[in-house]
C-alpha cells in the first residue's frame, strides 16, 4: 500500500478561457504516490513538436502575445480569433497539460515487479503532460534507452520516428512503391529520408526554400524539388514518372499543393496509359493529410481523374489499426536505431519558464525547419 507523495513539481498549462483569452502558465502540482503498477519519471527532454503546439496554442494569435509573472513564474497571453472560439468550444475554461512525448529517470515506483525493475532506468515515455518536473505514468508505457542513451538523445523516440516509419508501413499495406512528402526537410522528413535510403524506397521530397534543399542534399536524397521553382509541375510529374509514387503525405494541409500533386500524378499515370478515358487514369491517386502548416482551405482542382482520394492521417489511430504486435516491432526498430536513422537535433534546450519567453515563443512557434526546440523540465529547478 503506497502513501500519499509530498513530492511537488512544475507542470505548464495551457488554459482557453470563454472571453476569447489563451493564457500560458506554470503551475505547481503535487505529484500523486505511484499505485503498484506505476512509476514515478523526472522528465528531462521533451520537444516541442508541431502536434504540441496545436494544444499549446490552440487557434490564439500569437502575433499578440503578452508576457506577464516573473522570470521564475512568466505568465503569456495571446487573444484567439472570435471566429475561431468555435473550435475551442471543447477546451474553455480547462486548464491544460501540455506535450506529447519526453524521456528521464524513473525516481519512484510502485510495488510491482514491472514498475520496481525501472527503478533508476533512463526510459522515454508517450503519454502526455510531459511538460512537467515529474510525470506519473504505468510502467508498460515506459521505453526503457539503451545503456549510454541520454534523455535528450530518447526524448523524440516516439512521435516523429513512429510517424515516419507508419507512412512507409502505410505505402506496403496499401499496395503504393514510392512516396511523396512535403516539408520534407523537417526533423520528420529527416527521418524519412534516412528511412527510405535504408530500405530501398523512392521518396519525393518537396521542400519550398534553396536552404532546405540544401539540407536533404547533403542528407543523401535523390529526388528534392522546390514549389516555389516555376517548373515545379512539370519538375514533380517527371519524379512521379521516374519513381511510380501514386502516395503522398502532406504536412502543409491548406492551399493548393496537395492538389497539385494529385494533378501531377494523374499526369504521370497517363503517360503510361494505353487508352483514353474521359474518367481519367484507373490508377488510385492517394493524398494524407497529417499536418496543418496552412490553415487555409485544401484546394482542389478537379483535373485528376476519378481514382482519387485526400484524407487525414494520424499516428495514433494508425497504430491502432495495425494491432499491439505490429505497433511493438515499428517501437522496436526505433530503439535499435535511434542514434542513426531516428536521431532528433535540437538548436536550443529550454526550462519550462524559458519556453514562456516571448522570444523563445517566436522562434518555436513558427514550426521553421532548423529551429526545433527541446524542453527540459528539470533545468534550473529545485528537484
Amino acid at each position: 500500500m503506497t502513501t500519499a507523495s509530498s513530492r511537488e513539481g512544475l507542470e505548464l498549462r495551457s488554459l482557453i478561457r470563454k472571453n476569447g483569452e489563451l493564457e500560458l502558465s506554470l503551475a505547481r502540482v503535487t505529484v500523486r504516490a505511484p499505485g503498484p503498477d506505476d512509476v514515478v519519471v523526472r522528465i528531462e527532454a521533451s520537444p516541442l513538436n508541431p502536434s504540441d503546439l496545436g494544444l499549446l496554442f490552440g487557434a490564439a494569435d500569437m502575433s499578440t502575445a503578452r508576457a506577464a509573472g516573473t522570470a521564475d513564474a512568466p505568465v503569456v497571453t495571446a487573444t484567439v480569433p472570435e471566429k475561431l472560439m468555435r473550435n475551442m468550444a471543447a477546451r474553455v475554461d480547462q486548464s491544460m497539460p501540455v506535450g506529447n512525448e519526453g524521456a528521464g529517470v524513473v525516481v519512484e515506483a510502485g510495488a510491482s515487479p514491472a514498475a520496481q525493475a525501472l527503478l533508476g532506468k533512463t526510459v522515454a515515455v508517450l503519454g502526455g503532460a510531459m511538460y512537467a518536473q515529474y510525470r506519473v505514468i504505468k510502467a508498460a508505457q515506459c521505453l526503457v534507452l539503451p545503456e549510454g542513451t541520454t534523455a535528450a538523445e530518447g526524448a523524440s523516440c516516439f512521435v516523429n520516428p513512429l510517424t515516419s516509419l507508419s507512412m512507409t508501413e502505410t505505402m506496403r499495406r496499401e499496395g503504393h512503391t514510392a512516396l511523396v512528402h512535403t516539408a520534407a526537410a523537417s526533423n520528420l522528413g529527416q527521418m524519412l529520408n534516412r528511412i527510405c535510403m535504408k530500405d530501398g524506397i523512392a521518396l519525393v521530397n518537396i521542400v519550398r526554400k534553396p536552404q532546405q534543399e540544401e539540407i536533404l542534399r547533403k542528407l543523401g536524397a535523390k529526388i528534392v524539388l522546390n514549389s516555389s521553382s516555376p517548373e515545379f509541375m512539370q519538375q514533380l510529374t517527371q519524379a512521379l514518372v521516374d519513381t511510380g509514387a501514386t502516395l503522398a503525405f502532406d504536412a502543409i494541409g491548406g492551399g493548393k499543393l496537395a492538389g497539385q500533386i494529385l494533378t501531377c500524378m494523374e499526369a504521370a499515370a497517363n503517360t503510361r496509359a494505353t487508352e483514353y478515358s474521359r474518367y481519367g487514369s484507373t490508377v488510385h491517386k492517394q493524398v494524407y493529410i497529417y499536418g496543418s502548416l496552412d490553415r487555409g482551405p485544401t484546394e482542389l482542382n478537379r483535373n485528376f481523374g476519378m481514382a482519387w482520394g485526400v484524407g487525414g492521417w494520424l499516428l495514433t489511430p494508425f497504430l491502432q489499426k495495425i494491432g499491439a504486435e505490429a505497433a511493438q516491432k515499428l517501437r522496436e526498430r526505433v530503439v535499435a536505431e535511434l542514434k542513426t536513422t531516428f536521431a532528433s537535433h535540437y538548436t536550443r534546450e529550454v526550462s519550462l519558464a524559458e519556453a514562456l519567453s516571448l522570444e523563445a515563443i517566436a522562434v518555436y512557434g513558427k514550426q521553421a525547419t532548423g529551429e526545433k526546440y527541446l524542453i527540459n523540465p528539470s533545468k534550473g529547478l529545485a528537484g
